[in-house]
C-alpha cells in the first residue's frame, strides 16, 4: 500500500473511463439524429428506470430539484400550502417547497438514521396543528393547510416508511419521497410485506443524478416515478412549458426537459448500478469491521433490519471532527460534510422564525458527522488507509488530552 497516493473523497474519474466506448457510442448516436431534446433516448431510460425503481411511470427532467418541484405540483400542492420534511438535507428539497409556492415546515430526525423521526411527525401533527370539523389540517405556526409531507431518504437509507404512511393516511397528506441520494436503496414494508424500492412507496418521488450520484449524469439531470399515469402526465407537461402536444398549452409551464444525451448516458450506466450498490454495500461492511477493529473513536451508520442503503456517501459520527479533517487532509484523504448548518438556521429560511435548539437532534448531527471516501472503485487498502489515519490522529489526540 503505497501511503504517498492520495484518496479521493469521490472518483469520478474511474467509471468514466471504464465505460468511454459505451458514452462515446451515446454521443455518436445522438449526433447522427440529431435528437438532442426528448425523444426515443429520453423515453427507453424513462422506461428502464421506472423498471429499475418497480413504479410503472418515469418523467425525465432536468435536475433533481425539478424532479421534486413538479411532482409537488403534480400531486396538487398549492401556493401557501404547508409541506412538512426535515431540516438535516440539502437545500434543494426546501427550494422544490418553495418554489412550487409552498411553505416548509420541519420535524426532527432519528438520532440513528437521520432520516425523518416518525414520532416526531406524530408529535408535530397531533400537537403544532389542529383539525377542524371538516378534516382540514392546519399549522398552527402560520394557519395555513398542511397538505404534504417529504422523507428525505438521506446517505442512500430510506425512511421509516410504514409509519409515516399510516400518519399521512390519518391526516390526509400526499407522501413524496426525496429519493435523491438513494437510487436501487430498499425498504422492508409490513404494510406490503415486501422489500421495496425507494421511490415506490409513496405517491411520487424525485432523483437526482447530479454526477456525484449512485446513478450520475455527465451534467444535471433528474426524474420524478410514480404508479399515477395522470401525475406522470403532469409531470411531462411541467417540464415541457404546459404542452399536451406542441404549442396547445393546458398550464403554464417551464423548461424542464431532459437532454437526450444525458438520458443516453444514464441508459447506459443504469446497467451497471447494481454492480456498483453491490461494491458500495461491500466497502461498508469493510469500514465497519476495520473501524470496529481499530476501536478509534468513530461510530459507522447504522442500518436498521428494514433498510438496505446503497450509501451514497458514508457518514461517520465523530468527535474534533475539524481537526480529524484537517489532519485526513495533510495526509492526502478527502472528506466531506454533510450538512454542516441544518435548513431551519439558514439564512435563506430566517423568515420562518426558527430557533436554535428547535430540533436539537439534527443540530446534533450536523455538528457531529463527516463523510469518508466512498465511491464503487474504492479499494480495501485505500480503505485500511483512511482508518489507519483515523486510528493515528484518535491515539495522538489521546496522548495529548493526558499529557494537559
Amino acid at each position: 500500500m503505497n501511503s504517498n497516493t492520495n484518496i479521493p473523497f469521490l472518483d469520478l474519474v474511474a467509471p468514466h473511463v471504464e465505460l468511454e466506448q459505451e458514452l462515446t457510442d451515446v454521443f455518436k448516436k445522438a449526433l447522427c439524429s440529431a435528437g438532442f431534446i426528448g425523444g426515443p433516448m429520453v423515453e427507453e431510460f424513462e422506461k428502464a428506470f421506472a423498471e429499475f425503481c418497480e413504479t410503472k411511470y418515469c418523467a425525465a427532467v432536468s435536475s433533481g430539484t425539478d424532479a421534486l418541484r413538479f411532482a409537488l405540483m403534480a400531486c396538487g400542492v398549492k401556493a401557501r400550502d404547508v409541506v412538512v420534511t426535515v431540516p438535516n438535507t440539502f437545500i434543494a428539497t426546501t427550494e422544490a417547497i418553495s418554489q412550487a409556492g409552498a411553505v416548509p415546515e420541519f420535524v426532527d430526525i432519528d438520532e440513528r438514521t437521520y432520516n425523518m423521526d416518525p414520532a416526531k411527525l406524530r408529535e408535530y401533527l397531533e400537537t403544532h396543528c389542529s383539525v377542524d370539523a371538516s378534516g382540514k389540517l392546519t399549522s398552527l405556526r402560520n394557519g395555513l393547510p398542511v397538505t404534504a409531507v417529504i422523507p428525505v431518504h438521506l446517505y442512500g437509507q430510506t425512511a421509516d416508511m410504514d409509519p409515516i404512511l399510516e400518519l399521512a393516511e390519518q391526516y390526509g397528506l400526499v407522501v413524496i419521497e426525496d429519493a435523491c441520494q438513494a437510487h436501487g436503496a430498499e425498504y422492508y414494508s409490513q404494510r406490503y410485506g415486501r422489500w421495496m424500492k425507494a421511490g415506490s412507496i409513496g405517491k411520487a418521488a424525485a432523483f437526482s443524478f447530479y454526477p456525484g450520484k449512485n446513478l450520475g449524469a455527465c451534467g444535471e439531470a433528474g426524474a420524478t416515478i410514480t404508479n399515477d399515469p395522470v401525475l406522470a402526465a403532469k409531470v411531462k407537461m411541467l417540464r415541457d412549458h404546459g404542452q399536451a402536444k406542441k404549442y396547445y398549452h393546458d398550464v403554464e409551464g417551464y423548461n424542464g426537459r431532459l437532454d437526450a444525451i444525458q438520458a443516453g448516458i444514464l441508459h447506459t450506466k443504469l446497467g451497471h448500478l447494481a454492480k456498483w450498490n453491490f461494491q458500495r454495500r461491500d466497502h461498508s461492511a469493510e469500514y465497519r469491521r476495520l473501524l470496529k477493529t481499530a476501536n478509534c473513536g468513530v461510530f459507522p451508520p447504522y442500518e436498521p433490519s428494514w433498510s438496505k442503503p446503497v450509501y451514497h456517501l458514508y457518514v461517520v459520527r465523530v468527535e474534533n471532527r475539524e481537526a480529524l479533517m484537517d489532519h485526513l487532509r495533510s495526509v492526502g484523504i478527502g472528506t466531506g460534510i454533510h450538512y454542516p448548518i441544518p435548513l431551519h438556521l439558514q439564512k435563506a429560511y430566517a423568515s420562518l422564525s426558527y430557533q436554535a435548539g428547535d430540533f436539537p437532534v439534527a443540530e446534533r448531527v450536523a455538528s457531529g458527522t463527516l463523510s469518508l471516501p466512498m465511491f464503487p472503485q474504492l479499494t480495501p487498502e485505500q480503505q485500511a488507509r483512511v482508518v489507519q489515519e483515523v486510528y493515528s490522529f484518535n491515539r495522538a489526540t489521546v496522548s495529548a488530552e493526558q499529557v494537559a
